[in-house]
């Protein structure tokens, strides 16, 4: 209760303006903050969409049930957290109508664009027919789904399991490395991030995302992080660490590796050229398997490949993904061949939702929105145009320590010193707050909290990048 009555005064102070201007009409409410007499923020895109008016519970109201009813361990960004009650493209309407652009994509899920006319209809016409049966039965949607994930996948990457998430996707990759191999030991990176389940909260290595609970078999190695790292861009010398711990901390057996390509909760970090081609080389010569957490590279959002180790010329084992392919829906995948599947018949492995009709309609939807749309070319020429402005803005903005990642997959580090790179954790969340009031919502991860996130929906336009950066640019100026 003195937790529930903290929440409760936290946020009526936050929420005491907005309370006196609740009703106001959703275009005031969306009108630029004025400042000295003139407009002080930039003029968003239009957009041909107006949100059917909201008469649901205010904000107040649901962070007191929130406070009450769901985990402490919940948190929010924003100093007045915001109530996002609908959705359409790469644009979010508030409960007062005000329109905001969405430079996080709900962390890297949303890539067609929130409520896709498409996915809707595929997700709508399917739960009209059946919600859900079991895959003890045979239904289209699954096999359909299956079969399109597998034709956009390289070489005898094949044969799918589908799961809820990607926590849980990658607990089975774990799980299947561990059994295919005879072996324990996994090999991840530091600074990476995998899930929150007891396998993947092993290989997750971030001290922010661990609790003490047993996490064994798992070794990290060092992170090939080109801007904070030892050896910078030298690929090469970082995997010596993984030979390293094969050859000191192991029988000289492994189970597997697994990474991603592009860090994202660990902030966007970019792994170091040469250095995937090699540590796979050295793990599969231990033995190993070698998976590619693809839950928020993969499905198109660099641009330049559909999935993210493409962008390193290297194959896995093993595929893990989820995020991307439901464009907001709950589902997971493992993708690996034919042969490496068969370890999963010594026993009985099952999973309730895994494959859901819904869910696995919707993914469906996706891919053919995707293809259809040309969402993955817009991610490389609009992610590489806006990439481009971001490192202006670096030149002009000290704050900006690093600018990094490729397509709709973008990092911009703060740092209070550029020569020590000291994080600048206080500053972020002041950006993040002008910059919402400005009508921008953007993420922020890394393992100091002081990386922007930037994943919009694969849709984000060029007039969407130049409205994003006048935003940033007029935030970083107010520091």
């Amino acid at each position: 209760m003195q937790r529930l009555a903290s929440s409760r005064r936290l946020l009526g102070a936050a929420l005491a303006p907005a309370r006196a201007n609740s009703s106001l009409s959703a275009a005031v409410a969306a009108a630029p903050a004025v400042e000295n007499g003139a407009a002080a923020s930039p003029k968003m895109p239009g957009f041909d969409y107006t949100p059917p008016p909201y008469d649901g519970p205010r904000a107040e109201e649901i962070f007191r049930k929130r406070a009450e009813f769901l985990s402490p361990s919940l948190f929010h960004f924003y100093d007045r957290p915001l109530n996002i009650v609908d959705g359409k493209m790469q644009y979010l309407f508030d409960e007062d109508g005000r329109r905001y652009l969405d430079a996080f994509g709900g962390i890297a899920t949303v890539c067609c664009g929130h409520c896709h006319p498409d996915v809707v209809e595929a997700i709508v016409n399917q739960a009209k027919r059946i919600q859900h049966s079991t895959v003890l039965y045979l239904n289209h949607a699954i096999a359909d789904f299956a079969e399109s994930l597998a034709s956009k996948m390289p070489g005898d990457l094949k044969i799918v399991f589908f799961t809820n998430s990607g926590t849980e996707a990658n607990e089975l990759a774990l799980m299947i490395a561990r059994l295919y191999t005879g072996c324990n030991d996994i090999i991840s990176l530091r600074n990476g991030y995998h899930g929150n389940a007891a396998g993947t909260m092993g290989a997750t290595a971030q001290s922010n995302w661990k609790f003490n609970v047993v996490q064994t078999g798992v070794h990290h190695a060092l992170n090939p992080d080109p801007y904070r790292g030892a050896f910078g861009s030298d690929g090469e010398k970082y995997a010596r660490d993984v030979q390293e711990i094969i050859e000191f901390g192991t029988t000289g057996r492994v189970a597997g590796f697994i990474s991603e390509a592009i860090q994202g909760v660990g902030g966007i970090v970019e792994l170091a050229p040469g250095y995937l081609p090699a540590a796979y080389d050295i793990v599969r010569k231990a033995g190993g398997l070698c998976i590619a957490d693809e839950v928020q590279a993969g499905v198109a959002r660099t641009g330049s490949h559909f999935w993210g180790f493409e962008g390193h010329g290297v194959i896995p084992d093993i595929v893990t993904m989820a995020k991307g392919i439901g464009n907001g829906i709950p589902i997971g995948a493992v993708v690996t061949t034919p042969e490496i599947a068969q370890v999963l018949t010594r026993r009985s492995y099952f999973n309730t939702f895994g494959g859901n009709p819904v869910s696995t309609a919707g993914g469906h939807a996706v891919l053919k929105v995707l293809e259809k749309e040309k969402l993955q070319e817009n991610a490389f020429v609009v992610g590489s145009y806006l990439k481009e402005q971001l490192n202006k803005l670096k030149e002009k903005h000290d704050i900006i320590g690093d600018v990094r990642g490729k397509g709709f997959l973008l990092g911009v580090e703060l740092v209070t010193d550029r020569e020590k790179k000291t994080p600048a954790k206080a500053e972020i969340s002041h950006v993040m707050n002008h910059m919402k009031d400005m009508g921008v919502l953007v993420g922020k991860g890394g393992f100091y909290g002081n990386v922007f996130r930037i994943t919009p929906p694969l849709c984000f336009t060029k007039e969407d990048s130049d409205f994003f950066i006048d935003v940033m640019d007029i935030a970083l100026s107010k520091l």
